[in-house]
């Protein structure tokens, strides 16, 4: 039967839940989605506009670790049955996570209890994962740690993909289609949440520039997932002289079998030169190919623009 959801989220994927919902005949009590970023409309807030739904620009629903009461209140007007939460980085309270009768259903990208956090996606590439999937889950008072609904795995992560590949081309349409399942579960009485298992689970931070600082002295291989990983944002970065010089596009080409270094006697971040429109970088166990580069304040640009000359020492 159609319920009365609440949606809370953002972008496109959360707009992609929307019309997904929409059309499985589910009436949306509002949507929210946080204030825009100037210069950019969020797709989310550009379709409900678009259908003439309730659409409300929330910023926070909490003030200093207490529910904002009008925004309680607001919430409870609406007699939402299900809340979904497809993408949402806002924090909300249990005055509204656990007000509805069929409670809430929120999205994550990794198989849970493993990658909890807010840089799951970029963690999994970074730490070597070579596969993983979606999860649906009803949140709790925990980060990412209340029972499943939904999971799919068998996702491969490719050691050609970055954080935005992995996103975009796998667990996005993946993920579209795990939510969407989520709330039938629920609408028909079928949902069997079950409890994650603490003794898998693990928790990681967001991809600072911390994070992202490369070390020369670890593994070529370890590299290479780092700038893969920190790929759109925040760039894996290394100094030229005091120029920070930010890596991304980048491919790992292996040492041969019993050699040391593909790249020759050239210390880790001795640039070797372009190849095909390619910066080559000596790395410990193989070279670095990288097709662009931001190079201090600038923009991101193709490696072969970029004038990093051979010879050159990124540190």
């Amino acid at each position: 039967m159609p319920r009365r959801i609440a949606l809370f989220g953002q972008a496109a994927f959360a707009r992609d839940v929307l019309v997904g919902l929409l059309d499985a005949g589910h009436e949306m009590a509002a949507v929210y989605v946080p204030p825009d970023a100037p210069g950019r409309t969020d797709p989310l807030a550009e379709e409900a506009a678009k259908r003439g739904l309730r659409t409300v620009r929330a910023r926070a629903f909490r003030r200093q670790g207490r529910a904002i009461p009008e925004r309680v209140d607001e919430y409870r007007a609406l007699g939402a049955e299900l809340n979904v939460m497809p993408y949402t980085t806002v924090i909300l309270p249990p005055e509204i996570v656990e007000a509805p009768p069929l409670g809430s259903l929120c999205f994550h990208p990794s198989l849970l209890p493993r990658y909890r956090g807010g840089a799951a996606i970029p963690w999994q590439i970074i730490l070597g994962e070579r596969e993983t999937g979606v999860t649906v889950f009803r949140p709790d008072a925990g980060v990412d740690t209340g029972p499943i609904v939904v999971q799919r795995a068998g996702v491969r992560i490719e050691d050609t993909d970055n954080a935005a590949t992995l996103y975009f081309q796998k667990l996005y349409p993946l993920g579209v289609t795990a939510m969407l399942e989520a709330v039938e579960a629920v609408d028909r009485g079928r949902a069997r949440p079950r409890a994650q298992d603490e003794a898998g689970a693990s928790f990681q931070g967001l991809v600072t520039d911390e994070v992202a600082r490369i070390d020369w002295e670890r593994p070529a291989e370890e590299i290479d997932r780092r700038i893969r990983g920190c790929d759109p944002q925040p760039g894996a970065h290394a100094l030229l002289g005091d120029v920070p010089v930010r890596l991304f596009d980048g491919r790992l080409e292996r040492a041969a079998p019993g050699s040391s270094s593909a790249a020759g006697p050239e210390p880790p971040g001795t640039v070797l030169g372009l190849r095909e429109g390619r910066l080559l970088v000596a790395a410990r166990g193989g070279r670095l190919s990288i097709g662009r580069l931001r190079v201090g304040d600038g923009a991101k640009q193709p490696a072969a623009e970029a004038g990093l000359e051979a010879g050159r020492r990124l540190r």
